[in-house]
């Protein structure tokens, strides 16, 4: 049978699994009594947050066709999961909401089709909105491919209106898969199976592969015996074997996830020759998680084993606070990853959990010329030779009347050279932004002065040096663990008087004055003071002696000295939760 290979790739939002249900319907893929809205998307996160977290694949069988798609994340967080399908395929529709627009991450996914040589097909979605200036976006959208207005296609995601005439310029437009030699299938996602072991999703470039057949993982060097072979229903459904251009899966048998990786090739345990651009995707954004109660301790341990037998993409150590007790430092391709991961945990398996500030990995050059990476604030070095941060190369796509207000950003983020280009209506603005901004607050700051109309798409752009301090939190004299961070230089004093005006609205008072500082370079960067409770020793006395009110008022000022020297200002876990809520 003939077979086309194709994804949905758009900006986030912009309806790509809505149309994969009407593809569903159209091909009977899926009976009509089972068929739900978003039914490639399986997590009720996905669904709920209306966003795919985890690429899907399915084989439909249409007009003597086999029509293999896999839909796609749209975020900038799983942009590696994308890269690695696209390489899956030979086509890709680009579908661009008529009611939003152009937007960052379309541009982006587009680039990343074009370097793989895809056919690319753009269609406009929502078009049953009728919504205003549809046809000049349909103008700008071919323009950006290169084609007509008459060759983008309008659809309707939701009523059907245009699918069947884009399923057939899928069919017309998108070559046949292509062949190599030797036996190679590419993994392009995975999940984990208590019976079968990691399961492979694959495409197959070249041989066959079946059930008892030894294979290897060639960039680990890795055998096993194939246990089953399928295809996706959407289901998974066992074959007989898969054949070259087919996508569909690998059951290894093997039990540990860290053996395979998304990008790795399968091929024969002899003579297999790896397909290019293998690299592993390396966590960027490093959070602890702690329990927000500590006798869940080990159900959080075994959570997260758990979910990474499904998302290897995300890393996980053991972790010690002073405040919050045991817990597990865990790294992310990006913050919606991990808000994702700690929404599943509480969805999934009832936990809640309290998270350290998000942060980055750096790279620092120590005195004696070795060099070291750097996760947690306490590891950092009080001196160092070289200190760099990982920077990305940020892509924002506005309207032009709000060019200006983004441009002013400037002020706020460390950004590298701004280069701005204008394509109709909207202004392409690219820069170099460390990591570090991008995953705090730069999101919704960019909202915010564009009224929510600009998007942005990102990708790793390496490692730049930097001057980095590691600021300390001092309450009463004593550092407080836990509250430490790798700070830029250029905004220590700014985030020391953030946080000890925070600790100060958040602390209770004490019998004795409490001195909250920040401190940073061997020397004080900010403080604030929280009074002591006044208490009138005096109150009981009537009258008398002026000296009698003196004695007792000197004996609670030395009762107040003692307790300052002995006592220790201990922070509750609320308090702590209350801090780190960004």
């Amino acid at each position: 049978m003939d077979t086309r290979n194709f994804v949905i790739i758009a900006h986030i939002d912009h309806g790509k699994s809505t149309l994969a249900d009407r593809f569903l319907e159209l091909t009977g893929t899926v009976s009509p009594h089972k068929m739900k809205a978003q039914y490639l998307d399986q997590l009720e996160l996905e669904r709920e947050r209306g966003i795919t977290i985890k690429m899907a694949p399915v084989a439909m069988h249409y007009k003597g066709v086999t029509l293999n798609l896999i839909d796609t994340p749209g975020h900038s967080d799983f942009s590696y999961e994308v890269s690695r399908a696209l390489k899956a395929v030979e086509g890709a529709i680009l579908l661009v909401d008529a009611t939003q627009g152009i937007q960052a991450q379309t541009l982006a996914n587009l680039e990343r089709a074009r370097s793989e040589g895809l056919t690319i097909i753009g269609a406009l979605n929502k078009v049953d909105l009728n919504p205003v200036g549809q046809e000049e976006l349909a103008e700008e959208l071919a323009e950006l491919l290169g084609t007509t207005r008459k060759e983008i296609f309008r659809v309707s995601g939701k009523t059907g209106q245009g699918v069947p005439e884009l399923l057939d310029a899928v069919i017309d437009k998108v070559p046949p898969p292509r062949e190599v030699k030797s036996p190679a299938a590419l993994i392009f996602s995975s999940l984990y199976d208590d019976h079968k072991g990691v399961v492979a999703f694959v495409r197959v470039f070249g041989g066959k592969f079946e059930a008892g057949e030894s294979a290897e993982l060639l960039a680990f060097n890795r055998s096993f015996k194939i246990k089953e072979v399928g295809y996706f229903a959407p289901e998974i459904t066992p074959g007989r074997e898969l054949h070259p251009g087919d996508i569909g899966y690998i059951a290894t048998g093997i039990k540990d996830p860290d053996a395979i990786r998304i990008g790795d090739t399968i091929g024969p345990t002899t003579g297999g020759q790896a397909l290019p651009g293998f690299e592993v995707p390396a966590p960027v954004v490093f959070v602890s998680l702690y329990p927000a109660e500590s006798d869940d301790y080990d159900d959080l341990k075994v959570a997260l084993h758990k979910l990474r037998l499904r998302d290897s993409s995300f890393s996980i150590a053991s972790d010690v606070s002073e405040v919050l007790g045991r817990g597990f430092q865990c790294g992310f391709l990006g913050r919606l990853h991990f808000e994702i991961v700690v929404q599943r945990l509480e969805r999934e398996f009832g936990l809640k959990v309290v998270n350290s500030f998000p942060s980055v990995a750096y790279r620092v050059e120590l005195k004696r010329g070795e060099w070291t990476t750097i996760e947690r604030a306490r590891d950092f070095p009080a001196e160092y030779l070289v200190a760099e941060e990982p920077v990305t190369r940020l892509t924002i796509l506005t309207p032009l009347r709000y060019l200006g207000n983004i441009l002013g950003l400037k002020d706020h983020f460390r950004m590298g050279e701004v280069k701005t280009e204008t394509r109709g209506n909207y202004a392409v603005i690219n820069t170099v932004l460390p990591l570090a901004e991008l995953i705090l607050d730069f999101d919704d700051k960019l909202k915010s002065v564009s009224q929510g109309f600009a998007s942005f798409s990102y990708d790793f752009a390496g490692y730049e040096p930097t001057e980095l301090r590691k600021m300390d939190i001092l309450v009463a004299g004593e550092v407080v663990p836990g509250l430490s961070r790798i700070v830029h230089k250029s905004e220590l004093e700014y985030e020391g008087r953030k946080m000890a005006e925070r600790l100060k609205d958040l602390l209770p008072r004490q019998q004795f004055a409490q001195a909250i500082q920040a401190a940073a370079e061997g020397r004080i960067i900010a403080r604030e003071t929280i009074p002591a409770l006044k208490k009138d020793v005096t109150g009981y006395l009537y009258g008398g002696d002026r000296s009698r009110k003196m004695k007792l008022w000197k004996k609670q000022q030395r009762g107040k000295a003692k307790l300052k020297e002995r006592g220790r200002v201990d922070i509750s876990v609320e308090v702590f939760r209350e801090l780190l809520k960004r």
